[in-house]
């Protein structure tokens, strides 16, 4: 493909991903299941250039920025509260399900046993990004997506050194598990530890550069350091890109300046929005390469082999996650005191939500394609195409299930609950977070002089928030969306002013551009406001 065809092909992939986005709004569904399916169509069309997901630029370029914006966004108390289910779904499940597949894989589809722990490593984590899109859009209780996102950060890095494990089997015929669990071991602490080392120096150059534009330069380059390094030593990179983005998610707050959040706020939600839909729509592609390279296999063969796996998937992590949530709690007293019993459309949901995705299939597309004495690597044409089938009925069939399942399991009404009481939390942090600043006044008025001009006009500002600030919940509810929309009214009269003044030639660009930003962050402001005073669903 010349220099000219990719960057046709690049144009032709944002139009798709611009297109979708706007349906998936119009049919209020989740874009990533109709960026797969758009994939998988334009796939089938004759005449449509094959383009075929290298697993290194996955692995290598879109998987860390993704693993590391979704540390940073994570609430590293939250984090460490669930801390138990997260590690019993990201270790433990990932490990069940392996096991769990490459044991159907050897009695049902008759493959040896290596090449069925191969497939169950490769199909074992779920994906994180889809599913958590979809429980976002529905309102699911807070600590169920929270488990989910922390299992998400973590279950790649187990079904990777477990995939490497696999690989290493097959090609050499060896395998030690004695020495798999100690390499397991170190992997994990080292990488941990490398990680918040790597989190620790960003912080400190970005707080000592002082410039949006580079603070922002050098988060992009953190998740590339912590996940390069331990990837090349062996490791596989997610652990210690996680735990990057976990501390400069506690720590960052106090180092990083205003402008450089505003800022990177922004940069962060358009990268994160490119590589997802980018990743959803790429892997669809894949359809036709995929079974172009699996018709050695008969198409019978193929389709039990991925009815099979998809079933024991499901499965295993069911007859996992219901022990998971219950026996500790009913084993050990001081956890049950701490954390009651969920109820149990929670774990159900929890269960329910094992969509795969591009790691799985960027796995399977870097199996080697030859064992180290030349011989070709066996069965790897029908893994790949097994792993796509898996990857397209979990995200396609259980990701539009989902709506109706969280319903079914009135899982929207415990969240609005939930969200309720957030929303009284936030309400009384405000209102105290107010007084402390009306001491701080007193305080600096009493010790450094203020003048009464100055004072009096701090004042009038903490009052003005004060009166903004409603005295109940349901009066918030009442007020927000009207206030709203009249404020950004009178700001938009603002801007239609200052554009007839530009025109006339009354004012400068320069001067426009100044005016025109405080009122856009005012007009940010103003969302942010009012989706604090959202009614829950």
């Amino acid at each position: 493909m010349t220099g000219t065809g990719y960057y046709e092909t690049l144009l032709s992939l944002l139009a798709v991903l611009a297109a979708v986005a706007l349906l998936a709004r119009r049919l209020n569904t989740a874009p990533s299941i109709l960026l797969v399916a758009a994939g998988v169509a334009l796939a089938l069309i004759p005449g449509i250039p094959a383009i075929e997901l290298s697993p290194r630029f996955v692995l290598l370029i879109l998987l860390p920025p993704l693993i590391y914006s979704a540390g940073v966004a994570m609430s590293w108390r939250e984090f460490r509260f669930n801390l138990r289910p997260i590690a019993l779904l990201a270790f433990g499940c990932v490990l069940f399900t392996t096991c769990a597949v490459a044991a159907a894989a050897h009695y049902v589809l008759a493959l040896p046993w290596n090449i069925g722990f191969l497939l169950g490593a490769i199909v074992s984590p779920p994906d994180v990004v889809a599913p958590l899109a979809v429980a976002r859009r529905l309102g699911l209780p807070r600590r169920l997506t929270v488990i989910l996102e922390g299992e998400g950060l973590a279950n790649d890095a187990t079904a990777l050194v477990l995939y490497r494990f696999a690989v290493a089997a097959v090609s050499t015929g060896a395998f030690s598990f004695p020495e798999a669990a100690a390499t397991f071991g170190a992997i994990v602490v080292g990488e941990i530890a490398f990680g918040i080392g790597v989190g620790w120096v960003s912080l400190r150059l970005r707080h000592w550069a002082r410039d949006p534009r580079v603070e922002i330069t050098l988060s992009l380059m953190t998740p590339y350091l912590a996940y390069w390094v331990p990837e090349n030593l062996g490791g596989s990179g997610v652990l210690a890109t996680v735990a990057a983005g976990l501390y400069v998610s506690w720590n960052g707050p106090r180092l990083i300046s205003s402008a450089t959040r505003l800022q990177g706020i922004f940069f962060w939600d358009l990268l994160i929005y490119l590589i997802e839909g980018f990743v959803f729509l790429v892997t669809g592609l894949q359809a036709r390469t995929l079974f172009e390279r699996g018709v050695a296999a008969s198409v019978g063969e193929l389709l039990l082999g991925v009815v099979v796996t998809t079933l024991v998937c499901i499965a295993a992590r069911f007859i996992w996650v219901f022990p998971a949530a219950y026996l500790p709690r009913l084993l050990f007293p001081a956890i049950r005191r701490r954390d009651p019993y969920p109820p149990w459309g929670v774990p159900f949901m929890l269960a329910f939500i094992g969509i795969r995705g591009v790691v799985s299939l960027a796995a399977a597309l870097a199996i080697p394609f030859t064992l180290q004495n030349g011989a070709p690597f066996p069965h790897r044409d029908a893994v790949l195409v097994v792993v796509f089938g898996v990857i397209i009925l979990t995200l396609i069939g259980q990701g539009l299930m989902m709506p109706a399942v969280a319903r079914w399991l009135r899982l929207p009404q415990l969240a609005a609950r939930e969200k309720r009481e957030e929303k009284e939390a936030e309400l009384q942090a405000r209102r105290a977070a107010l007084a402390a600043a009306e001491r701080r006044l007193q305080a600096l008025g009493e010790t450094d002089g203020l003048k009464d001009e100055t004072a009096e006009h701090l004042t009038a500002r903490n009052h003005q928030r004060a009166l903004h600030m409603p005295p109940t919940l349901e009066q918030g509810f009442a007020t927000a969306a009207t206030s709203a929309k009249l404020h950004v009214q009178l700001i938009t009269a603002e801007r239609d002013y200052l554009h007839e003044l530009l025109r006339k030639g009354e004012i400068t660009d320069e001067s426009r551009r100044l005016i025109e930003r405080e009122l856009d962050l005012e007009e940010e402001s103003i969302s942010c406001k009012r989706e604090a005073y959202e009614p829950p669903l």
